[in-house]
């Protein structure tokens, strides 16, 4: 029998999602081989399969590469129309775009790094055990089974990366996961366990007992609709229609019966079943509508798919696309909907000119969460509620900031005020730290996508600008420990840290100074150490106050500062210089007392 072919890598990377390009693009960048291995025969993850509109509430928030990729969407749209074009306004400086620019810019990024990395689609990882090789607890090869000649391909690597929705990689490795939800007493969460809440309204206490279980968050597909003729692809039934499962909508749609605030105009016509947000050229992004009752979102269904066989999880694929189809079919056609709504509702269509190859219907399920695994940090919701600072993210290797938030859990129930799980919770921007993305139990290995959070934590990182920051410091964490010959466990997180903002990455997040301005390295450093406190604006060309300057340069031991007079920025600077002249050891010793 002849043996399977072996590759070796510096970097082998399990996904062709947005955080596994990252991850590539960075490996590549310091002149490292890498490979990114996709199932699919398409790369690009969500943002290539429908989500157009970027889920991020505070933009500057999250930086690097996931910022140079929007900024090449905003380029494309203007070198393709005009600077003042109406796409270039509705790109919203890049933030808001269709599926196949979003791919269309990620290829461009992966073919300027030349043959430093690799992309090979139609490689599937199966996790079983056996397909993770170990030796100790140091991962040393992977079985990928190639789908289109069906054989085996063994993968060498220094260090692997798990970049997959689902978290297949690390736990066929062993390391120790999470699936559903915690329950309220668990880590005091807001939202946690059992949990229902009218869109936009209070929660029902009644209901919401914050008892843990085992259920998963829908999943859905995004769907770019349209109204413009010309580039619509009619929606007809499914072969596998089911009529009754959409009765309901019916009286949903005569009594204006929502499950959150009557707002009438919202739901007039397709808005009573997806929730829609514009994007370039005449069409919208079409998610789960939170505040009705039956939308694009099929709970429960979904609950064994983080631990499924690629079989099952392909035939829930093709259930959940004909859901969606039937739905909208039902929309459209049935004659016990009111007319008005009826024709309403066949103003729109699939766009034509997306999925050109799949019947303009999404390639991708939204596989929101997976798989959490654990890591030397769990990520809970106090993380993102909490002021910035604390000595636990000294080691942030990104900011974000989107809501706490999560779909659907339990189908419809009568008597329910909502269906169980969906939530929002505002956060402020806040720092992820490093062990995130490191599991426990296993070496060589990396998880920026299937990341250590609680159900309620993880609600925020999974949002694609955290997840391709998470996978651009991944890629850096790769490049330090193979230059310096230690673990990824073991890594120099302040190089990391120095590395990351010299290519414009944003590690704690300030309303007044971005990357690239003067001082920003030495903010960063310090205000992760608590030198600066929980505000929000840094002031950097303000003169230093006599309280700031003594507490900065005795925190820092350097009292050759003591008398400095000009702006709080130069002095940052001044103290920044002389610290990174001092070892490692010392500089990770530079804290506020207050944060000791």
């Amino acid at each position: 029998m002849t043996p399977p072919p072996n590759f070796e890598y510096d970097a082998v990377i399990v996904g062709g999602t947005p955080a596994g390009i990252m991850t590539g693009i960075t490996v590549a960048k310091a002149g490292r081989r890498a490979v990114i291995l996709e199932r699919t025969g398409y790369i690009g993850g969500l943002p290539a399969n429908g989500l157009g509109a970027t889920d991020i509430h505070t933009r500057g928030a999250t930086g690097g590469l996931f910022l140079e990729f929007v900024g090449r969407i905003k380029k494309h749209y203007s070198d393709t129309y005009g600077p003042d074009s109406q796409q270039v306004i509705d790109c919203s400086d890049g933030y808001r775009f269709e599926p196949h620019v979003a791919e269309k810019v990620l290829h461009q990024m992966i073919a300027e790094q030349g043959d430093l990395l690799e992309v090979r689609t139609m490689r599937q990882f199966d996790h079983e055990p056996s397909n993770a090789m170990r030796d100790g607890a140091v991962l040393r090869e992977i079985k990928i089974r190639n789908r289109e000649s069906g054989e085996e391909e063994i993968y060498r690597a220094s260090v692997f990366v798990d970049a997959t929705y689902e978290g297949d990689l690390a736990a066929a490795a062993g390391a120790p996961y999470m699936l559903g939800r915690e329950g309220a007493d668990e880590y005091g969460e807001p939202c946690a366990g059992k949990f229902y809440q009218r869109w936009d309204a209070p929660v029902d206490e009644h209901y919401s007992t914050g008892q843990a279980d085992n259920a998963i968050q829908s999943y859905n597909y995004r769907l770019p609709l349209t109204t413009d003729k010309d580039n619509m692809t009619r929606i007809e039934k499914p072969a596998a229609y089911n009529r009754d499962e959409y009765v309901s909508l019916i009286d949903d749609v005569r009594l204006n019966r929502f499950a959150g605030p009557p707002k009438p105009m919202e739901f007039d016509g397709i808005g009573a079943i997806t929730n829609m947000a514009r994007v370039p050229n005449g069409k919208v992004d079409g998610n789960n509508q939170h505040a009705a009752f039956i939308s694009t979102d099929l709970p429960e269904e979904n609950w064994p798919y983080p631990t499924a066989s690629w079989d099952w999880r392909d035939r829930f694929a093709q259930r959940l696309r004909d859901y969606i189809l039937g739905l909208f079919y039902f929309a459209q056609n049935d004659s016990e909907l009111p007319a008005d709504f009826r024709e309403r509702c066949n103003r729109w269509g699939l766009a034509s000119d997306e999925f050109q190859d799949n019947g303009n219907f999404p390639r991708q399920i939204y596989v929101r969460e997976g798989r959490r695994i654990r890591g030397e940090y769990l990520f809970t919701a106090h993380d993102a509620l909490s002021k910035r600072g604390s000595r636990e993210h000294v080691t942030s290797i990104t900011a974000s900031h989107y809501a706490l938030d999560s779909h659907a859990c339990l189908k419809r129930e009568e008597g329910r005020p909502h269906t169980d799980g969906i939530f929002t919770y505002p956060t402020t921007p806040y720092c992820v730290p490093y062990g995130v993305i490191v599991p426990l139990a296993v070496e060589n290995l990396l998880i920026p996508v299937p990341a250590s959070g609680t159900h309620i934590g993880f609600s925020t990182l999974r949002m694609e600008p955290c997840w391709i920051a998470l996978g651009e410091a991944a890629g850096v964490a790769i490049n330090v420990c193979l230059d310096d010959g230690v673990s990824v466990r073991n890594v120099n997180v302040i190089e990391m840290q120095r590395r990351l903002l010299q290519a414009g990455a944003v590690l704690t997040y300030y309303d007044d100074a971005s990357p690239g301005d003067a001082h920003y390295e030495a903010l960063q450093f310090f205000a992760l150490r608590g030198f600066l406190g929980d505000s929000y604006q840094a002031n950097l060309y303000e003169p230093v106050s006599d309280e700031d300057r003594r507490n900065w340069t005795t925190w820092a031991n350097t009292p050759e500062f003591a008398s400095f007079n000009g702006t709080r920025g130069q002095l940052l600077e001044k103290i920044f210089t002389e610290v990174s002249k001092r070892t490692d050891a010392e500089q990770a010793s530079v804290f506020a007392n207050s944060k000791m």
